[in-house]
């Protein structure tokens, strides 16, 4: 479980009106602080929703009393939904290797995820391979919360896409605005197609970048040596000689993929989180700075 106060603001891309965090906008009247007009009053309005400098001048215009009851916009929290990533390659690296563990990774950002939720008063959902936990309901952060454990990482290479079509045919239960936290290492990204149609619908899409900072991320440079390979996949060894300059290639590549994806994603108007860590600590620093980074860019606009 989060900690107390383990949480970080849900920051929209874009500056709307309305929202309990001032951000999101509603069709439906109700309890809220955005003013949507007045109409007369009718028995059984609340007095306290009575205008009652409008209805003063109303009621001198027209020689008689007259009261008008100010409307406003229900506040709105969006929906939160997060979506796992369960390919092989999201298992590694299980103690007491001393790289990344993915697993404890993407269970610290789940946790933090679905704390900020939680704080925010939003509906929270879950995506897991063909499964589909809705938004909202009696238990909904314990489920989103719990979900994750015991599950296999047993999905084929399109894993995360597939676990987006799961998504997309639930797209009915999800109104524009809402938070869509991808957790992957995004080295089998969707389609580009799938990525329009995520757009198209106005979601807030976060995609998570699970990737060990020493292997993924970058690579080190080795001396001639030997070095045993493990498939995912398959769990079999088999031991690979390097040397030094395979070494410095691998690594010119794998930070020129990063460098690309991250560019792509944010081509594409993502604002993605790159996380290098599983402590919790540092997973909220991360979304914290990527709040953060939000808040900056809207103060701007």
């Amino acid at each position: 479980m989060a900690r107390t106060g383990a949480v970080f603001p849900l920051v929209p891309r874009r500056r709307v009106e309305g929202a309990p965090f001032g951000d999101r906008p509603s069709r439906r009247r109700g309890r809220g602080t955005d003013v949507a007009g007045s109409r007369p009053y009718v028995p059984g309005d609340p007095v306290a929703a009575i205008d009652w400098y409008a209805s003063a001048r109303v009621s001198s215009a027209r020689a008689s009393e007259e009261f008008l009851v100010r409307e406003r916009f229900a506040d709105e929290a969006p929906a939160v939904v997060v979506v796992r990533d369960r390919r092989p390659e999201m298992a590694l690296y299980a103690a007491p290797l001393p790289w990344l563990s993915k697993p404890m990774a993407a269970e610290a950002a789940q946790r933090a995820i679905v704390a900020s939720a939680r704080a925010a008063r939003a509906d929270v959902g879950y995506v897991d391979g063909s499964e589909w936990l809705g938004a909202g309901g009696r238990g909904q952060y314990r489920r989103a919360e719990e979900r994750s454990s015991g599950l296999a990482f047993d999905a084929p290479p399109d894993g995360l896409e597939r676990a987006l079509r799961v998504l997309l045919r639930h797209r009915a239960g999800l109104a524009a605005g809402a938070f869509v936290f991808l957790l992957s290492d995004f080295l089998a990204p969707p389609s580009s197609d799938t990525w329009r149609r995520l757009r198209s619908l106005r979601w807030d899409v976060v995609p998570v970048v699970i990737q060990d900072p020493v292997f993924e991320q970058s690579f080190p440079v080795l001396p001639h040596v030997v070095v045993p390979v493990a498939d995912p996949a398959t769990g079999r060894v088999r031991e690979v000689r390097l040397r030094r300059s395979t070494s410095a290639e691998l690594r010119r590549r794998h930070e020129r993929r990063l460098a690309d994806l991250l560019r792509d994603l944010r081509r594409r108007g993502h604002d993605p989180v790159l996380l290098g860590t599983s402590d919790p600590v540092e997973v909220l620093a991360a979304f914290l700075a990527w709040a953060g980074r939000r808040e900056r860019i809207r103060g701007r606009r």
